[in-house]
């Protein structure tokens, strides 16, 4: 074992290496580029058994085994990169989606997350795989938000419709903090609760819910009052980074939801503050403390994803399984989106191909690996962090590399179609 000091300086000179060679050879988005270098990285020491045999590198390995992902994100990262994303959503473009937003974050999470736990039960009992209906739920909620941090990572870098990204944005905000009520539901009712109810259940959601709204609310219009009145842009980043630490742990200590808190307090301060801030430079040097540390955690986040390749248990039964989730989850996620946008363009009208860019753009990232992982160690815990595996990363590489192509071309089917009507 080798220390903690030693494991992060090791983890950020490597986010650091393999940022600077995709930005300047490699040219992918940074997250994806970073992540790339982790898995190929983690596959030579898995093929070459440096993993486990290298006097080095095994120290590395073992630490990073013992590594509390759950705890580093859920508990860590989560708060300061949802309310990073979240500083930077335009209140009027949201207002405008709004109900697109709201129906896909709330109902379509919901939707999704029973769909996907009855198919990949119905599809585990074709393999003859005996998996508690419950645990099929979990994992549904688990994998049904599409994860703010990659979505909002990627649409930086690909310079999308303002329409398009506020949509896709303001979605994974929002459905990341659903998804974790839902999950956290869902774990209560199948590991503490004696005798679970539906009136339980669902007042422990709504607890979760709008406890988080109200909460952040409050968050917000605090923090931003205290911003304006700071006339300090060092006492500003300060009462921010307060807003953030403090407001996440009341939010766990009175059982709310702090993704949801963080979400609404950061998009109140990100507006409130904008529109009447001291002077432009300190409205500047705010946003720009954010994004560094926000790039500075999705480096490491998405490092640790490719990492995590190498304390995978490996069973080929289990990855199979796991390349059949990736149809099965983007099947849910088409239906899911589908159906309200399709009632939605009887009142108004969108860019080419936006249901499939919505399908494929919902990409699944570092939250449903720790959700995963969150679990009890059981016999079940393997097979389901497995196929949460196999769809992160096809989500984070795949997805993520081709929707630049896809974006690319609904922006030219919407210039021949201007053309066409001149």
């Amino acid at each position: 074992m080798i220390s903690f000091y030693n494991v992060f300086a090791i983890i950020l000179t490597l986010s650091v290496s393999f940022a600077y060679i995709n930005h300047r050879w490699l040219k992918m988005p940074p997250t994806i580029g970073i992540m790339c270098g982790a898995l190929l990285l983690s596959a030579i020491m898995f093929a070459t058994g440096l993993g486990e045999h290298g006097k080095l590198i095994q120290p590395f390995v073992t630490t990073l085994a013992n590594l509390p992902f759950h705890d580093l994100l859920i508990n860590g990262m989560l708060a300061y990169l949802l309310f990073a994303g979240a500083l930077s959503v335009d209140m009027g473009h949201l207002k405008s989606q709004g109900w697109e937003v709201a129906i896909l974050a709330m109902l379509g999470t919901i939707a999704s997350t029973f769909l996907i736990g009855f198919l990949l039960y119905f599809l585990l009992h074709c393999f003859q795989i005996n998996f508690p209906l419950i645990n099929c739920f979990l994992f549904g909620a688990l994998i049904s938000p599409t994860d703010p941090i990659a979505v909002i990572a990627m649409f930086k870098d690909l310079k999308a419709p303002r329409h398009m990204a506020t949509v896709l944005e303001g979605e994974s905000l929002f459905n990341d903090g659903v998804g974790i009520v839902i999950f956290l539901t869902l774990y209560q009712a199948a590991y503490h609760m004696q005798s679970p109810t539906f009136s339980t259940i669902g007042l422990l959601f709504l607890q979760q819910t709008f406890g988080g709204l109200l909460l952040g609310a409050l968050l917000g219009w605090g923090g931003a009052y205290l911003i304006k009145t700071s006339y300090s842009v060092n006492l500003a980043i300060l009462v921010s980074i307060g807003v953030v630490t403090g407001g996440y742990a009341f939010a766990q200590l009175i059982g709310v939801s702090g993704p949801l808190a963080m979400v609404v307090a950061g998009i109140i301060i990100g507006n409130l503050t904008h529109q009447s801030f001291y002077t432009e430079q300190a409205k500047k040097d705010l946003l720009i403390f954010w994004e560094v540390l926000d790039e500075i955690l999705n480096a490491i986040l998405f490092l640790l994803i490719g990492f995590e390749l190498l304390i995978m248990p490996f069973s080929l039964q289990k990855w199979l399984i796991g390349a059949l989730c990736i149809p099965l989850v983007l099947l849910v996620r088409y239906l899911t989106v589908a159906m309200p946008v399709y009632l939605f363009t009887l009142k108004k009208s969108y860019y080419p191909y936006f249901v499939g860019i919505l399908t494929w753009g919902g990409l699944r990232g570092g939250l449903a690996i720790a959700l995963v992982l969150a679990l009890p160690r059981d016999s079940y815990r393997d097979s389901l962090l497995s196929m949460t595996y196999m769809v992160v990363l096809f989500a984070i590489i795949v997805q993520g590399l081709s929707m630049k192509r896809l974006i690319g071309a609904s922006m030219a089917k919407l210039a021949k179609n201007r053309l066409k009507r001149v």
